[in-house]
């Protein structure tokens, strides 16, 4: 398929929860486990466990309606706001956090959070923790001065962002642009958890394409730093799977702070 007809994430959408069930589910036929759910849990929880990822204002900006990279970061801020591009991811989270009819299910995810951390008797916990967490949930425009106008919050402690960047740039340009936007909304020395996966090129939901930005590390690497970051860590995990709905080769993790 010519990449020129791949839909963009951000302009025209894509069906949220089929996204979950593809690539973030228990399924014994989705085989993404292993990269999308315990790649990013055992990064996270080993940031995390040092405590000195803290504060009061953490952010948000993942793709779709993805919530098992927030099990070990909320507990770590006071607040924790999650800026959503789409009004369908929205309702998608908050028909999990209001424990809806037919909501998406995480269990699976707690499940290998509270084994990673040696907590197995904390799963109920967990999940409780995580949905009193997510009380904002609020919808944003990155293209904006303030995105998340008319709402104004304070700078934060840290930011999380998962797979986004990947579906909303063009090209490298857009990249550094939106990166330099994260950066506007840290406090100086403020931490960015930045997720991504390298070489792809498009993303299959449905019947559909999304096009993702093709990058490999370096290029990352020198993106952060020109937008003010030092980077404190980074994993790099080739792919494990055989599937042909996404064509990353491999994925990064990267652990960063903003210049003072």
């Amino acid at each position: 398929m010519d990449s020129s007809t791949h839909k963009l994430y951000h302009v025209h959408g894509c069906d949220t929860r089929q996204v979950l069930d593809s690539y973030f589910s228990d399924k014994s036929e989705v085989d993404f486990g292993e990269d999308s759910l315990i790649f990013p849990i055992e990064n996270l929880t080993k940031t995390f466990k040092f405590g000195h990822i803290k504060g009061d204002i953490l952010l948000d900006l993942s793709i779709g309606s993805i919530i098992h990279h927030l099990y070990s970061a909320c507990e770590f801020f006071k607040h924790t706001i999650v800026l959503k591009l789409q009004d369908r991811c929205i309702l998608e989270l908050k028909r999990w956090v209001d424990t809806r009819t037919g909501a998406f299910q995480w269990g699976h995810a707690a499940q290998i959070h509270v084994d990673i951390e040696g907590k197995s008797d904390q799963l109920n916990d967990k999940e409780g923790k995580v949905r009193s967490a997510l009380q904002h949930v609020i919808k944003c425009n990155l293209e904006k001065e303030n995105i998340t106008e008319p709402i104004k919050f304070p700078p934060a402690d840290c930011i999380i962002s998962v797979w986004l960047l990947d579906a909303i740039c063009k090209d490298q340009d857009d990249y550094i642009r939106y990166l330099r936007k994260f950066s506007k909304l840290l406090k100086p020395g403020g931490h960015l958890i930045l997720m991504g996966a390298l070489g792809t090129t498009y993303l299959t939901v449905g019947k559909e394409r999304l096009h993702l930005f093709k990058y490999d590390e370096y290029f990352v690497s020198k993106a952060l730093d020109g937008a003010g970051f030092a980077i404190d860590s980074c994993e790099v995990k080739k792919r494990t799977n055989v599937n042909d709905l996404v064509d990353y080769n491999a994925l990064i993790f990267i652990v960063a702070h903003k210049k003072m």
